[in-house]
């Protein structure tokens, strides 16, 4: 059954889209917004949600992908469908086709709910998917290609290859850096994280409200 538009709903004075590479270090800067205040909406958080077990999202992988898929307690084998879209494009194809659409309504939902001033929405493949309409500004966080490799590699016990092609089934670092509007390089000490997380959030404040 086709889903339908989201209906306009009511949002906060600002939205922030947080984009970057795998690895260059979204969560550790979305943790830091979120401890000055900011609301944040996570769509790695609301795409598990959506493919719980019981929702209509599992469903629909299940009629295109088969049981190899579904574990034995019925819910998704994130392994066994991430191993199907690396070796097909066109199954990664159907599978945004199924997720984003609900991912989407969440994410819109979500935001008719904020209190705080801004939001913060993290879209790890905003440039692939394109939802620059829900938000305000555009925040990229930055890291060279071999760090991203490097941080992966250690954060997940990812074989080099295996990293290496992660990241370039992903959108480029100039693709990333083209459509933003602030920036964070993530390639030096957690202080300087700090520093850059605390100027951003003084700015979108202002920006979310011309009387602070």
């Amino acid at each position: 059954m086709a889903l339908k538009p989201p209906t306009p709903t009511a949002r906060p004075g600002l939205v922030v889209g947080l984009t970057g590479g795998i690895a260059s270090g979204k969560t550790a800067v979305s943790q830091r917004f979120e401890a000055q205040g900011a609301a944040v909406i996570d769509t790695d958080v609301l795409a598990r949600a959506v493919l719980e077990p019981g929702t209509d999202g599992l469903t629909a992988v299940r009629e295109r992908f088969g049981n190899t898929v579904i574990d034995a307690d019925g819910h998704l084998d994130r392994a066994a469908l991430r191993a199907l879209i690396f070796a097909d494009p066109g199954a990664r194809r159907d599978l945004e086709a199924i997720t984003h659409p609900r991912i989407r309504r969440a994410a819109t939902e979500a935001l008719a709910h904020i209190k705080a001033p801004y939001a913060i929405l993290v879209v790890p493949l905003l440039v692939e998917a394109g939802w620059t309409d829900l938000m305000d500004r555009i925040l990229v966080v930055d890291a060279p290609p071999a760090q991203q490799r490097e941080r992966l590699m250690a954060r997940d016990g990812t074989p080099r290859t295996e990293a290496e092609r992660i990241l370039a089934s992903q959108a480029t670092r100039d693709a990333r850096l083209a459509i933003a509007d602030d920036v964070i390089r993530n390639d030096a000490d957690p202080a300087a994280l700090d520093a850059r997380v605390a100027a951003l959030h003084a700015q979108y404040c202002r920006q979310a409200d011309p009387a602070v």
